[in-house]
């Protein structure tokens, strides 16, 4: 049986590309979570309820010896079934002006997005170069590509997320794995929840906010066989702003 792993797939983008690569690829999901287990069984129910199949892998990404353990023993006890797809979302923000920013807040934000793309694709990528398949999709956004003001943590976070889907796409392609990163800009979700988007649209070409459903239809399709000669990209999804 073939997988999908998303960190951080609680809510949001995380949820929305469970369901998506639930219903398109008919594959197996691996629901990932930190710590909001009632968000997390909710995105179980969905996929359930649409006729997939999923299951919860709680495991914090920041921690090398929680992420290593957890996905050794989730093969350990699934000897039938391959993580096929890795969709490294989980992410966090703690903005701030950079004076002000602390080094717990400049830790936290680069160990969850930079630190947990290693820490994962490193526990499943031995799988996969064995296996010569793979789909690996970072997700990364606008702020790592441009450089948003107040957000030097997370720019820096994305920015290297960046870096090394370009760097790992060259290393792995031999074996039939690609390792695509995905650039969000402003989506509806928790972490734009206290944005002034009436103001902040005025920056976007197509003059809204996108849906997390949107950013799942383009993972879904780099996640496909579709996409099997694309790597080492980096995919805006951005209403059409500049980068």
């Amino acid at each position: 049986m073939k997988c999908a792993l998303i960190t951080g797939a609680s809510r949001g983008i995380g949820r929305a590309v469970a369901i998506q690569l639930s219903n398109d690829m008919n594959l197996h999901i691996i629901i990932n979570y930190s710590s909001n287990e009632t968000a997390a069984l909710e995105t179980q129910k969905m996929i359930q309820e649409n006729g997939g199949t999923a299951e919860l892998l709680p495991f914090d990404v920041k921690n090398s010896e929680q992420v290593s353990s957890s996905i050794a023993e989730w093969f350990t006890n699934n000897p039938d079934k391959k993580i096929e797809v890795l969709v490294n979302n989980a992410g966090i923000t703690r903005d701030n002006l950079f004076p002000w920013v602390t080094e717990k807040d400049w830790d936290d934000v680069l160990n969850t997005s930079l630190k947990g793309m290693y820490n994962c694709t490193q526990a499943v990528i031995q799988k996969m170069l064995r296996n010569r398949s793979g789909r690996i999709i970072n997700i990364a956004s606008l702020s790592g590509l441009k450089g948003v003001p107040g957000q030097t943590n997370y720019s820096a976070a994305k920015g290297g997320m960046i870096a090394a889907t370009k760097a790992l796409s060259q290393e792995v392609a031999k074996r039939n794995i690609t390792v695509n990163a995905v650039a969000p800009g402003f989506i509806i979700s928790d972490m734009t929840n206290e944005l002034d988007e009436s103001e902040l649209k005025k920056m976007v070409p197509a003059n809204r906010f996108g849906k997390v459903e949107e950013v799942a239809h383009l993972v879904s399709f780099l996640a496909s066989e579709k996409a099997g000669y694309i790597t080492g990209e980096v995919v805006n999804i951005n209403g059409g702003i500049y980068s």
